[in-house]
């Protein structure tokens, strides 16, 4: 145990508490627009940094680190993948998303979006998505969850109590306390800085290891790596094995395009200006944390005398910092940056139990529950919401801890695809084509969403611990799921009747925005 290190990880958590704080005073006499998207007034560097940092969830600082730790260069093709898929997200989708959303009587969640833009009154669409959002965030927060408890056991160690479950109760308090008060100011604020920590650690811990390795001459306890290590093909050969992989890697950045708790940051941003300014930022930001990450695991080989085994292999990054910054006072120093674990932990769960609670509250709750709700019912019920699925997702953490039934990259995999695959391609139909259908659009979740699940029961039950039902692929749910989630969407709509009238009209009112227009709700 380093005092020095609780200390550093005492004064983050106050600090992520006063933000949230902050907010509750500051915005105690908000309605619901202003719990749930921030009152539309986010700025380009809290927007984008916010985005990242709630995308970016502790696989980024160790399942990533830890598979090319282990494995070699053919793991990067998922860092490929979420750099071409985010560039591409910040460019088509982001802008035409917020303006369309605008349009759309000011939507402030996904799935309102989603029914506004059809001009339906119906709840079968929102009630659809809060299925998906339920399934896919409890996954998604137990993983946060999960990594919390796993880093809390390295920082606190003990031989009479289980500190990965102390881990998990203290995280899910801290996360609970901010989101709960300060809403999605506080949310976006503490991402903003949490996204800071993670790109100061990942830029700092790699370079001042190879410096160190380079004049000390250190030889790594990993040893030399073998011939294939460097490979962008699996044990460097071109078979199914590595076309899968690479397939696979590609196809995670897939998920940008749909993923709730990302693209409201879109729906969020106050102009087109802060627009540019966060596309750019953005883009960057994710390229250099994902460089850096596997910078690190190459370094991390030479930089440690102890190999790590497959168990260890997650905290990698930790290790590392506390080779560098392990000894005196200057744990202090390393207890900031192995913070940037936790950072990137509670920047995704944040966002997902914000992005769920807003669903419950707005999607269901609102439009079937109780119809005549006011703004205040509606907070209401979205900060109960909050408590809720931090307290099942903390089970659910709890569960995987102690049934042992998957990694922490399982679990990130399984709610991404999840996702993607359900509200990818309803998000890009529905920007892009204008015959698309109220039917096509909840066909395309549901197939989605239901084919991914399939894809992963029958083929890849293997990779999170579990026996497939039929022989694994190798290649990753989320690809086949998005190409059924379009097929469906296009078929059922072109098989249905076309949208009516007022809904064309908006769609070709949205299209008629001009590139410098700088639409403003008139709600």
């Amino acid at each position: 145990m380093n005092i020095y290190e609780i200390i550093s990880f005492i004064i983050y958590f106050i600090a992520m508490t006063a933000i949230g704080v902050y907010f509750f005073f500051k915005d105690k006499n908000g309605g619901e627009k202003e719990y749930f998207l921030g009152g539309r007034q986010m700025g380009g560097w809290v927007s984008a940094l916010s985005a990242g940092a709630s995308d970016m969830s502790a696989w980024v600082l160790m399942g990533l680190p830890g598979a090319i730790y282990l494995s070699g260069m053919n793991q990067i093709w998922i860092s490929i993948g979420l750099i071409i898929g985010t560039v591409l997200a910040w460019t088509l989708i982001a802008p035409r998303l917020r303006h369309y959303a605008i349009l759309a009587n000011d939507a402030i969640t996904v799935p309102e979006f989603l029914s506004n833009r059809f001009k339906s009154k119906s709840p079968t669409l929102r009630v659809s998505c809060a299925v998906v959002f339920v399934v896919g965030y409890l996954v998604y927060a137990a993983s946060s969850v999960y990594a919390c408890g796993n880093l809390f056991a390295l920082i606190v160690p003990s031989e009479t109590t289980d500190m990965r479950v102390v881990g998990m109760i203290v995280f899910s308090v801290i996360i609970l306390a901010y989101t709960l008060l300060g809403g999605f100011n506080a949310v976006c604020w503490t991402d903003f800085f949490q996204g800071m920590l993670m790109l100061c650690a990942l830029m700092i811990v790699p370079i001042i290891a190879y410096i160190i390795t380079s004049t000390q001459g250190i030889e790594g306890g990993a040893g030399a790596p073998d011939a294939n290590y460097y490979s962008l093909l699996v044990n460097g050969e071109f078979n199914w094995t590595s076309v899968a992989n690479i397939i696979t890697g590609l196809g995670w950045g897939l998920g940008y395009f749909g993923m709730p708790h990302i693209i409201v940051r879109y729906m969020s941003i106050k102009s087109k200006k802060e627009m540019r300014k966060s596309q750019i930022v953005g883009s960057t930001w994710t390229f250099l944390i994902l460089t850096m990450t596997t910078i690190m695991a190459l370094v991390a080989r030479d930089f440690l005398t102890t190999p790590l085994t497959s168990g260890d292999k997650e905290l990698v990054f930790a290790y590392v910092v506390r080779g560098i910054f392990g000894v005196g006072p200057i744990a202090l120093i390393g207890g900031f940056l192995i913070s940037a674990i936790l950072a990137a932990s509670m920047s995704t769960a944040d966002s997902q139990l914000l992005a769920s609670s807003s669903a419950f509250a707005s999607d269901i709750y609102k439009t079937t529950i109780n119809k005549k709700a006011d703004d205040k019912k509606v907070l209401s019920v979205g900060r109960y919401a909050v408590i809720g699925v931090t307290l099942i997702a903390f089970g659910l953490a709890m569960m995987v801890h102690f049934l042992k039934l998957t990694d922490l990259m399982g679990l990130v995999s399984a709610a991404w695809s999840i996702f993607g695959a359900a509200f990818s391609p309803v998000i890009i139909l529905s920007l892009f084509w204008r015959r698309f259908n109220y039917q096509g659009a909840i066909s395309s979740i549901i197939a989605g969403f239901v084919g991914s699940i399939l894809w992963m029961v029958l083929f890849n039950l293997e990779y999170y611990g579990f026996n497939s039902l039929i022989a694994g692929t190798g290649l990753y749910e989320l690809v086949p799921g998005f190409i059924i989630g379009i097929a469906t969407g296009v078929m059922v709509s072109l098989l249905t009747k076309a949208p009516d009238k007022e809904v064309t009209d908006l769609f070709d009112k949205f299209k008629a925005v001009k590139g410098d227009e700088d639409l403003v709700c008139e709600n």
